[in-house]
């Protein structure tokens, strides 16, 4: 009898386990079959049914980590970003390096204004474990965090973060365009200049690169390499107005500078003149405001009249230096006084910071 009774628990022992396993694997099986369809949804971005197709998948499976994330997911793309919130820091609890997570976050805190929050959990999804499927999501990351690094004025943190992008980027045109756009932004017009010709080995005719290597070059003071991309941009570009006008002003400089590099010495005379005319002109704009700061200036000014043409310059070597030395004091002083000036006074005043120190 106690053999029987033993043999007849063992049989319901194991049908009970048995039954327990099948209605648990039909709830997986239901809970996964909502899953797919809510997966569908969200990629169809009718969030709405993926939402509650999710709440559906966990209602089988409470605690299937999956389930959670994509209908964080959902909540995010219906604007619920309390509730997303709210899944997403119970995830990130259980798994603190998933990228995916991290990135959510961060675009949350960003949203609210929480940026030190933001900027953390943006770095933790550079440096998070992302599946090979979604690598590009890591410089994703990367790329908003440079974003809101320049958008909090934190130009020298943005750099860091974009030369870290830049040494692992590809040689993708459209995104090395991107990264040179960045780099300008954040006044990094060496990296910018960089990014742009990686570009443009990439889709040589691409009138935006050749823009903004352009542009990058006339912020460094490369007056001939800048010249050379604008001239490209604004063939390419008929309507592209900024790079014209920088065309123009590269073209005055390189035209009006004395101490180029091939100006001969007759050259040179003509032009010491011409800027110190241009100069005179320049100090009248600033007689009605600050008469009494700019009095010395325009003193000497008068003073060197009389000597400042091109007999006297062919006589005194040392004559073309002093003149362009008041020139250039006289673009500052003015350039202060009268607001930045444009034309060859900007010309004049770009030349002068070429020669600083010289």
């Amino acid at each position: 009898m106690l053999g029987l009774a033993i043999a007849v628990a063992v049989v319901f022992f194991l049908a009970v386990t048995g039954l327990s396993r099948a209605y648990h694997a039909q709830r997986a099986e239901l809970g996964n079959r909502w899953f797919l369809r809510g997966v569908a949804d969200l990629k169809a971005r009718n969030y709405d049914a993926a939402a509650t197709e999710f709440r559906t998948a966990l209602l089988y499976s409470r605690d299937e980590y999956s389930y959670q994330l994509n209908l964080a997911e959902a909540l995010i793309g219906l604007g619920r970003t309390g509730q997303a919130s709210a899944y997403l820091l119970n995830l990130w609890e259980r798994e603190p390096e998933d990228g995916l997570v991290n990135l959510e976050l961060a675009r949350i805190a960003m949203q609210q204004g929480h940026t030190p929050e933001a900027v953390r959990y943006y770095h933790d999804a550079e440096y998070a474990v992302w599946p090979a499927s979604e690598e590009a999501k890591r410089d994703e990351a990367r790329l908003e965090l440079v974003e809101l690094l320049l958008h909090n004025r934190e130009r020298a943190q943005a750099q860091a973060e974009l030369i870290a992008l830049s040494a692992n980027a590809s040689t993708d045109a459209e995104e090395e365009q991107r990264i040179g756009a960045l780099f300008m932004r954040a006044e990094d017009y060496e990296h910018a200049l960089a990014a742009y010709r990686v570009s443009l080995r990439s889709e040589r005719n691409n009138a935006a690169a050749m823009s903004g290597a352009g542009q990058a070059a006339f912020e460094l003071g490369r007056y001939a390499v800048a010249q050379r991309y604008l001239q490209e941009a604004a063939i390419a570009n008929p309507n592209d107005t900024k790079s014209a006008e920088e065309l123009n002003t590269a073209n005055m400089v390189l035209d009006m500078d004395p101490f180029g590099r091939k100006v001969s010495s007759a050259v040179r005379d003509r032009l010491v003149v011409k800027a110190y005319a241009i100069a005179g002109k320049r100090l009248a704009c600033a007689s009605a405001k600050t008469a009494e700061e700019l009095q010395n200036l325009n003193d000497e000014w008068t003073h060197a009249k009389a000597r400042v043409n091109e007999g006297a310059l062919r006589r005194d070597a040392d004559l073309a230096e002093s003149t362009m030395d008041l020139v250039f004091r006289v673009e500052r002083e003015t350039s202060v006084a009268c607001g930045m000036p444009a034309g060859e006074d900007l010309a004049l005043l770009l030349i002068a910071k070429l020669h600083e120190g010289s």
